[in-house]
């Protein structure tokens, strides 16, 4: 099951919504949601959570690119909502070269070098997910602006959607939309 929200700052502080993710099926149309759901240049962020295994962050403000950030890239590469921004990352031509994955540093190490996660027990989830490492993936720095540094997004575990939202001064109206 997911939990989808958007929060849109506008010049009267944040306001945020539910959304229904049933209309979306790329990054594009996500886009286009965050969009709608802000005015001219607001910044909007929508958040997405499965349960406990992973959550998105998608960062909108006006026509920039979107940037995203993905707590576990594995297991949101076994969603389809978390596919969704995962091909992004890793970018849409599905290959799952070690080497490009280094280029991108998706796993954060210092060195550069992907997580590697054997485990012959679970089923073949396709390239794309096998290629995404068990960590987090993405801009890292995407809240770091408005309140919540890289290192506290990524000490993050529980309750998660709440955490941000109280970091961005935004958890009594994302509470609204619970």
């Amino acid at each position: 099951m997911y939990f989808a929200a958007l929060l849109a700052r506008t010049e009267d502080g944040w306001e945020a919504s539910d959304t229904e993710l049933d209309d979306v099926e790329t990054l594009s149309d996500l886009t286009d949601l965050a969009r709608e759901a802000g005015a001219d240049d607001d910044t909007v962020i929508v958040f997405i959570e499965q349960e406990d295994a992973w959550f998105g962050i998608l960062r909108i403000e006006g026509e920039e690119d979107p940037r995203i950030y993905v707590s576990d890239g594995a297991a949101a590469a076994r969603s389809s909502y978390g596919e969704i921004l995962t091909r992004e990352l890793l970018g849409d031509d599905g290959d799952d070269d070690a080497d490009e994955l280094d280029a991108l540093d998706l796993d954060g190490t210092e060195d550069g070098e992907p997580a590697h996660h054997e485990d012959d027990d679970e089923e073949e989830t396709g390239a794309a997910a096998d290629a995404v490492p068990a960590a987090p993936v993405g801009d890292r720095l995407i809240l770091a602006d408005l309140g919540l540094s890289e290192a506290d997004l990524l000490a993050l575990d529980s309750d998660v959607l709440a955490e941000i939202a109280d970091a961005l001064g935004a958890a009594e109206v994302l509470e609204t939309v619970r």
